[in-house]
C-alpha cells in the first residue's frame, strides 16, 4: 500500500445549556414528546466558549439567514453567523499517544439554531420540531488533523472543555454534541489538498476514529488503482464499521447568505466579555495540576477529572491540610461504589466537607481500617452524626495495641511454617497470606500499617 499524507477538518455542533430556545420563548429540553417544545416562532453565551478554547472574539456581529429548502427547516432559512463568527482564529491542545503536544486549530466558531430533528422509518421521514431553534454553536477546525486519534483526542478535549465550561451537557447520545469530519489524503505536503469526503452521522468518539480510518483505507485503494472520486458525503455505519455512501457533490451549495433583517448587529462590551469569562468554572487541565501538585496519583487525578461532581466536592478541599491521596482514594472507592449503587450524587448526601475531612484524617491515623469503613459508610453517608459519634454507637474499638499485635503476629507465623519458608523463598503472595490471617485474627481490628510492620519484622 503506498503511503499518503491524510489531512483531516472536523466540524462540531454543540447545543448549549440554556432554558429556551435562541429566538423563541420554548422551552430548550430534551425527551419530550415529539412536537411539543414548540410556537410560531420555531416552524448564546457571548465569549464564554471562545475563551475556553483560546478564540479571539468579535465585537460587533450580525447574524445571517442561511437559504435553503429542507424538511428539516420549514421556513427555508436558518438564521446563522456567515460573515461574522463570534470566535476565531483559536486552537485545542491535545496529547498524544507518544506524549507529543500538538495543537489543534479552530478556524472559527459562530453561533446559529438548531433544525428540526428528522426520523426515517422506511420510505417516510418523521419531522420532530423540538429541537428546532435550540442554539447551537458550530465549532470548525483548519484542516490540521493528520490521523483518527488527532481526531479521537480532539474530541475528547473539546467535549470536556465545554462540559467543564458549563457551556453544553455535550452528551453524543442525546445529539448535543455532532461531528462531522472532512477526509483527504495527498502523496505530498507540497501536493494541493485531496478531493474531499464528508463524514456525517457519528453516533460516538470512538467511531469518529474509526471512521477517519476506513476512510483513509478507502481514499488509499483508489489512488493506488489509478483512479479518482468526486468530492461527496458519507455517513459512517456503525453495524458494519465504516462509511457509505450518501450523496455526490456534484456542485458547490450556493446559499444566498444575506444579513438577518429582523435581529439588530450585536455588540460585545467590554463588561459583557468580563463578565462571560469570570463565570468560567475551573478547566479540566487546571484541576489536574492542582491535584498533581499536592501528592494525587496520576490514576485518581484522571478519574476525578472524569467525575464532574466528585471533582467540585474535591475542590473544596484544595487548601485544607489533609492527605489528599487518601481523601482521593475514600472518593473514588467506598464513596463512590455507595453513590452508583443508590444512583446518587455526592451532594444527595449529608457528607459535609466537616464531616468528610474528619473521616480522611481518621483512616490518615489508622484509627479507622478500611473494613471499619465499609460497616459504617451507609451510616456516614445518610446522617449528619459526627464520625466519632458514629463510631461510639457502632462500638468500634481497633487494637493499637503494639505487644498486643505482636502476640498473634508470632502465633500466626508459630502456626504457619510453610507460609513462612514460601515467604524465604521470596514468594510475595506468602506475606499476603500471613496478613490475611492476622486481620482474620484479630476480626479486622488490627491498625494494618502497624500489623504489616510487626509481621515483616518477625519474619525478618
Amino acid at each position: 500500500m503506498s503511503n499518503y499524507i491524510p489531512t483531516i477538518g472536523v466540524e462540531v455542533h454543540v447545543e448549549l445549556k440554556t432554558k429556551t430556545k435562541i429566538f423563541s420563548n420554548s422551552i430548550n429540553g430534551y425527551g419530550e414528546m415529539a412536537n411539543s417544545l414548540t410556537n410560531v416562532v420555531d416552524l448564546a453565551y457571548p465569549g464564554k466558549a471562545a475563551t475556553i478554547l483560546n478564540c479571539k472574539i468579535r465585537r460587533i456581529m450580525h447574524f445571517d439567514r442561511k437559504n435553503y429548502f429542507y424538511p428539516d427547516i420549514s421556513k427555508n432559512y436558518q438564521i446563522t453567523q456567515n460573515a461574522t463568527p463570534i470566535g476565531y482564529d483559536g486552537y485545542v491542545e491535545i496529547t498524544k499517544s507518544t506524549g507529543e503536544k500538538k495543537k489543534v486549530y479552530i478556524e472559527e466558531m459562530h453561533i446559529e439554531e438548531d433544525t428540526c430533528k428528522s426520523a426515517h422509518r422506511g420510505t417516510k421521514t418523521l419531522l420532530d420540531f423540538n429541537r428546532a431553534g435550540v442554539p447551537l454553536i458550530e465549532i470548525v477546525t483548519k484542516p490540521c488533523m493528520s490521523d483518527g486519534e488527532d481526531v479521537k483526542l480532539y474530541l475528547e478535549k473539546l467535549r470536556e472543555l465545554l462540559s467543564f465550561g458549563d457551556i453544553s451537557d455535550c452528551k453524543i447520545e442525546e445529539g448535543s454534541m455532532r461531528a462531522d469530519v472532512n477526509v483527504s489524503i495527498r502523496k505530498n505536503e507540497s501536493d494541493p489538498l485531496g478531493t474531499k469526503a464528508e463524514i456525517k452521522n457519528i453516533g460516538s468518539i470512538s467511531n469518529a476514529k474509526l471512521g477517519v480510518e476506513k476512510e483513509i483505507e478507502r481514499q488509499t485503494k483508489i489512488y493506488d488503482a489509478g483512479e479518482t472520486f468526486k468530492p461527496q458525503t458519507r455517513r459512517f455505519d456503525d453495524k458494519i464499521n465504516d462509511t457509505v455512501l450518501m450523496r455526490v457533490k456534484e456542485t458547490g451549495n450556493d446559499y444566498r447568505y444575506f444579513p438577518e433583517p429582523d435581529i439588530p448587529y450585536v455588540i460585545l462590551t467590554d463588561e459583557m466579555i468580563e463578565r462571560a469569562i469570570n463565570s468560567i468554572p475551573m478547566l479540566p487541565d487546571e484541576r489536574r495540576e492542582k491535584y498533581k501538585k499536592l501528592g494525587v496519583s496520576d490514576i485518581n487525578t484522571e478519574k476525578l477529572v472524569a467525575n464532574r461532581s466528585l471533582s467540585d466536592y474535591f475542590n473544596t478541599l484544595l487548601d485544607e491540610k489533609i492527605n489528599h491521596q487518601i481523601a482521593s482514594n475514600l472518593l473514588l472507592g467506598d464513596i463512590s461504589g455507595y453513590l452508583n449503587k443508590n444512583e446518587k450524587l455526592i451532594t444527595d448526601t449529608t457528607l459535609s466537607k466537616e464531616r468528610f475531612i474528619e473521616l480522611v484524617n481518621l483512616i490518615d491515623n489508622n484509627t479507622l481500617t478500611s473494613k471499619n469503613l465499609k460497616d459504617i459508610l451507609d451510616i456516614v453517608l445518610e446522617s449528619d452524626k459526627s464520625i466519632q459519634t458514629i463510631i461510639k454507637e457502632q462500638g468500634i474499638e481497633n487494637i493499637t495495641d503494639d505487644s498486643e499485635i505482636r502476640n498473634i503476629v508470632k502465633e500466626i507465623i508459630n502456626n504457619n511454617p510453610e507460609s513462612v519458608n514460601d515467604y524465604k523463598q521470596g514468594h510475595d503472595r506468602a506475606i499476603k497470606y500471613l496478613m490475611g490471617q492476622v486481620m482474620k485474627e484479630t476480626k479486622g481490628k488490627a491498625n494494618p500499617k502497624m500489623a504489616m510492620d510487626i509481621l515483616t519484622e518477625e519474619l525478618n
